[in-house]
């Protein structure tokens, strides 16, 4: 073991900040020590032994029940006893820590509980301690990077499930419960990956998302991000700063300066697998759309990643099969249920679990729906219907015989028909970010009528820009309602985290 390991001895405290700037102290020397080992390494040195650096953690122990009466689903802890995490990124995760040490301290007041911040024994994998633009292992030879495993800790998966956010997480008797869903190696994970399947850094990402299937959308998101930077600013809640592309390109808003890290961003040769793109405001609350692409893994992957992040809320927008004869093509779908066939998630989250709407997150999206359309009363019940969507990971569900899937979407009273809806939601209800669902229908196979190539074209063009808008303006009108109306109670657990 390197005998140079930094180590900061834990410290209790009741102040937010100063528990944040202790987090923040312990995970930049660690990553400093890891980082100077590397450099050395690959130039050939003997490193020592071993190298390790540890993440920060952060333990509360409480003795009484007693908390501050509030509304929000999240800030304090279930009961008595100590709770425990490791943390990363404090750079990237600054607001987020401190908010949330603020309100444990708040809802249990400082005489009851403290923030006691320490250097945790949790090896910090190597790979996740490479800055942003740091491709340094790419200059060793193929001997020397297998060494790497002698001299360095790798990335260890037993220490990334999602235990904690399934339910299934017993500590052994006389360990911490957990503070949050996910430990630091677990989320550093997720953001690599995030990198790789949208092309886009973890620190673009803000705390609206939008999902869609198909790049018609992203197409138009495109051409919205553009226009808005070409103007200036001065509508209310219009707060847009930036617009990111993959490949980290940076376009700023007319009267915006350009900041030093904008030069690390170009074009990419090609499009990665689920491309995510960032309308960014200051405060991080702007909106990002990814192109999930189609089918329920697709969906799964991106959601078990976006998910560390805490976004505020997620919602699909997309195609999908009309199953009812009155639909018309072009008709909107406000999801309020779902039939789980993906079967991506069966393992994590049982099928007997329910997954319910949200009322706030209901009303935004029917209310964006009534402004964007200029519709209302019969009208706007005549182009958009409520009802239970079905997902299924079988995009050729009608070719299978004796009408058996038919005859399951009749029982459930589905009124449309995805691969990716139910995913989404029900990823959303596991990792508690609130979700919502808005599909527009394209085709209706049961009745006859399917997608060609001329009905498709006239249906993208006049329905994608609308539809976009809608989702748009559901997500501001959540951000406008605040977090603590929005992070519902519906989602906590018996014995919840206390981070949100």
């Amino acid at each position: 073991m390197s005998p140079s390991r930094p180590f900061i001895a834990p410290m209790q405290f009741d102040d937010p900040i100063a528990a944040y700037e202790q987090v923040l102290a312990i995970y930049e020397a660690n990553v400093a020590h890891l980082r100077d080992a590397m450099k050395r390494f690959v130039a050939g040195e003997d490193v020592g032994e071993h190298v390790r650096g540890c993440y920060p953690f952060v333990r509360v122990h409480t003795d009484t029940v007693a908390r501050a009466d509030s509304t929000l689903a999240f800030g304090f802890v279930a009961g008595p006893g100590t709770y425990e995490t490791t943390l990363t990124r404090p750079d990237l995760f600054a607001r987020y820590y401190q908010q949330q040490f603020k309100l444990l301290l708040k809802n249990h007041g400082s005489h009851h509980l403290r923030i006691e911040v320490g250097t945790s024994s949790q090896p910090i994998p190597i790979h996740f301690s490479f800055a942003e633009h740091e491709h340094i292992e790419g200059n060793m030879s193929a001997e020397r990077r297998l060494l790497m495993r002698d001299v360095f800790d790798l990335p260890n998966l037993a220490a990334m499930d999602d235990g904690i956010a399934n339910g299934t997480h017993e500590p052994p008797p006389g360990e911490a419960q957990p503070l949050s869903l996910f430990t630091a190696p677990r989320v550093d994970y997720s953001l690599q990956r995030l990198r790789h399947y949208t092309g886009t850094s973890c620190e673009h990402f803000q705390k609206f998302v939008l999902f869609t299937n198909y790049q018609f959308y992203i197409d138009e998101f495109v051409k919205l991000g553009h226009e808005l930077m070409g103007q200036a600013a001065g509508a209310p809640g219009d707060d847009y700063i930036a617009f990111i592309e993959p490949g980290n390109l940076v376009t700023r808003r007319v009267g915006q300066a350009v900041q030093a890290n904008d030069a690390h961003g170009a074009p990419l040769p090609r499009l990665p697998q689920m491309p995510g793109y960032h309308l960014i405001r200051a405060d991080g609350t702007g909106i990002s759309m990814v192109n999930i692409g189609v089918g329920p893994a697709n969906a799964k992957t991106i959601t078990d990643h976006i998910a560390v992040l805490r976004p505020h809320a997620w919602l699909m927008l997309g195609h999908c099969a009309g199953l009812r004869n009155t639909q018309q093509l072009g008709d909107y779908v406000l999801a309020h249920g779902y039939v789980r066939e993906d079967h991506v998630l069966d393992e994590d989250l049982p099928l007997w679990v329910p997954i319910p709407p949200l009322a706030e997150v209901q009303v935004a999206i029917e209310a964006a729906v009534a402004e964007v359309t200029q519709l209302t009363g019969h009208d706007l019940k005549r182009v958009m219907r409520t009802g239970t969507v079905a997902s299924t990971d079988n995009r050729n569900w009608e070719l299978l015989p004796q009408r058996t899937p038919e005859r399951r979407f009749s029982q459930s009273r589905a009124i449309a028909l995805d691969m990716e809806s139910a995913t989404i939601a029900a990823n959303g209800f596991r990792f508690r970010v609130p979700y919502g669902t808005l599909l527009c229908v394209s085709d209706k196979p049961m009745h006859g009528e399917i997608k060609l190539p001329g009905m498709a074209n006239q249906f993208y063009r006049e329905r994608v820009d609308q539809h976009l808008r809608i989702g748009i303006r559901a997500l501001e009108l959540l951000r406008a309602l605040g977090v603590d109306k929005l992070h519902s109670r519906k989602l906590r657990s018996f014995t919840e985290v206390a981070f949100q």
